[in-house]
């Protein structure tokens, strides 16, 4: 069942105390492409839930993987990989990707994704992905069940549909999605820009008459 809109909390100041554990929510849902840098290897692609900015000059992001998991072991050979950002219409093999092991299945033959060319490293991007973000890794920090890779951006791919005639990114169409406590969501309607909370009114230009508002029916 989808979720509806959410309602006030009854009990908005009442706490209750949990164990400790990953939810920090939402979280960005990234299809990372690895591998197929070496003779006879196959690229893959991993879900990871576990991603984010962690520097803006150089620009920096990471991503936890389990050192059991396939593509661990491309990504610490290699040292390169590409973060796809799917969009709701590739919810479902975003998914399956996530539940699969590589070890088992050829991701791209089984999706039907299709692996482009990257501007800078060796793996591929996924085609159908609105966003790629090509990556090296410059630092990797173990960490427990996860190990961190901490990496570079060298490049970035954005579907042509979204470049707005100003040169702007339209990230806001492109229907991402974002992982919540083990759910899926698709994000919703944006509330304002950064920086709205101290936005000041604009001045009428000079010689401009300030119209008031007109009350009752609008046109």
């Amino acid at each position: 069942m989808k979720q509806q809109n959410p309602k006030p909390l009854t009990e908005p100041h009442a706490k209750v105390s949990l164990k400790p554990f990953p939810i920090l929510s939402p979280v960005p849902v990234v299809l990372v492409s690895c591998g197929g840098t070496r003779p006879g290897e196959k690229a893959n692609l991993i879900t990871i839930a576990w991603a984010g900015t962690v520097c803006s000059e150089p620009p920096m992001l990471s991503i936890s993987v389990r050192p059991e998991r396939h593509s661990y072991e491309l990504i610490h050979a290699s040292g390169e990989f590409v973060v796809n950002v799917p969009s709701v219409h590739q919810a479902r093999v975003t998914d399956w990707c996530g539940v699969v092991s590589g070890r088992d299945e050829d991701k791209f033959s089984k999706t039907g994704l299709t692996p482009g060319k990257s501007l800078v490293v060796r793996p591929p991007i996924v085609q159908e992905c609105p966003l790629n973000i090509e990556c090296k890794v410059r630092k990797t920090v173990p960490l427990g069940s996860h190990v961190m890779f901490v990496a570079e951006i060298v490049a970035v791919q954005a579907s042509k549909g979204l470049m707005m005639h100003s040169s702007r990114l339209a990230l806001e169409q492109a229907g991402l999605i974002a992982y919540a406590h083990g759910h899926y969501y698709s994000l919703g309607h944006q509330i304002d820009h950064f920086g709205f909370s101290v936005r000041k009114a604009a001045k009428p230009r000079p010689g401009r008459v300030q119209i008031p508002p007109r009350k009752g029916r609008r046109y």
